[in-house]
């Protein structure tokens, strides 16, 4: 019989060994070589489809595709912003009506191994694939240097691709950012009224300068500026979107944006990461969907970050956009008042490793 300090180290080892948290941290090492300090996350509560909803949609990619989903959400995920994607995904099903009708896209670059299983862990019933961003090296090729380098991570540019990732049968799609959390039910959002001819849907701000997301090389060119002419081109967040994918896969929106980026390599004619490509294609014809729908710039602007209030008018989604994220305020004990706001949607087991978003 082995001796009894052998015997309590193997069932200690044996019981962290099948805890869910240690499962995702085990399938991160194992597949993807990743640091046991991948961040832990507690699982959620389950939430349950109204009498009024369809069938609970399988688990497994074999669900995209089935005439139960009633929505379907597009993501990036990363180690980096993970922690805020679990909060998002958590405040969805949580406001919806039909949870489990709910199916989620993610897109990838690294670690998919970790990202699988934790999301697995915390959320045992989603309905959710998580697909490698097969662009990630074309992409990383055509991107100038921004005002953040957290702008400049490929990942960002990766809802430009879903047309050529997710599949066919995944026509319109809501595209949300790790930044945000809905306070309200995502069907509302995912059944705006996108009239034909029209790829994308979004809530637009054209009280904003829309000048300044563009260089004075580029307003001084007629040959450039005359992409807008004829346009009542605003601004539009790109973090909470309706697309229309069969829509762009037809209007070849992606080598369109893609056209800007190289033009910008040879030229600087925009200084903001992601967003002055699409607004170049489309501001001025897109769907309006309300303010409500992207309570926006709670993160502050793009170099310090500051405290920032809600837009007047009602509220059914808040986001963190720009500098500041209420996870970081919040670990470093100098959260903005509206980042109680984002707290309950925090899955986090502990605060294993830090994130420069410099």
């Amino acid at each position: 019989m082995p001796p009894l300090p052998l015997v309590s180290s193997l069932l200690l080892l044996l019981a962290i060994l099948s805890s869910p948290s240690s499962a995702a941290a085990a399938a991160a090492k194992g597949r993807d070589g990743a640091a046991s300090s991948m961040p832990r996350f507690r699982e959620a509560p389950q939430f349950y489809n109204s009498p009024s909803c369809p069938p609970p949609l399988p688990t497994g990619p074999g669900a995209a595709c089935s005439p139960n989903t009633l929505v379907h959400v597009a993501m990036t995920l990363d180690v980096a912003y993970l922690r805020g994607s679990m909060a998002a995904i958590l405040s969805v099903l949580q406001h919806t009506a039909c949870p489990q009708s709910v199916f989620f896209h993610f897109v990838a670059s690294s670690a998919a191994g970790y990202l699988d299983a934790t999301i697995a862990d915390a959320f045992p019933s989603l309905a959710f694939q998580i697909y490698p961003f097969a662009d990630e090296q074309r992409v990383a090729g055509l991107i100038s240097t921004s005002i953040r380098a957290a702008l400049d991570r490929p990942l960002n540019y990766a809802r430009s691709y879903l047309a050529r990732l997710l599949p066919e049968c995944a026509r319109r799609v809501v595209y949300l950012d790790s930044d945000l959390v809905l306070v309200d039910d995502i069907a509302g959002l995912a059944s705006t009224p996108i009239p034909d001819g029209l790829a994308l849907a979004a809530p637009e701000y054209c009280n904003a300068n829309f000048t300044s997301y563009f260089t004075p090389t580029f307003w001084a060119n007629p040959a450039l500026s005359v992409a807008f002419e004829g346009r009542r081109a605003c601004y539009f967040n790109t973090g909470v979107m309706v697309m229309e994918l069969g829509r762009w896969r037809d209007g070849g929106y992606t080598e369109k944006i893609e056209e800007w980026m190289e033009l910008q390599k040879r030229m600087r004619i925009y200084e903001l990461g992601s967003l002055p490509p699409f607004l170049l294609v489309f501001a001025g014809r897109i769907a309006a969907v309300e303010h409500r729908w992207n309570q926006h710039g709670l993160g502050g602007d793009n170099y310090r970050g500051l405290c920032r209030n809600l837009h007047p008018g009602p509220v059914s989604l808040l986001h963190w956009s720009g500098k500041g994220k209420p996870w970081a305020r919040l670990d470093a004990g100098r959260p903005c008042p509206l980042d109680a706001l984002w707290a309950p949607y925090d899955l986090l087991l502990r605060a294993s490793f830090t994130i420069n978003d410099s």
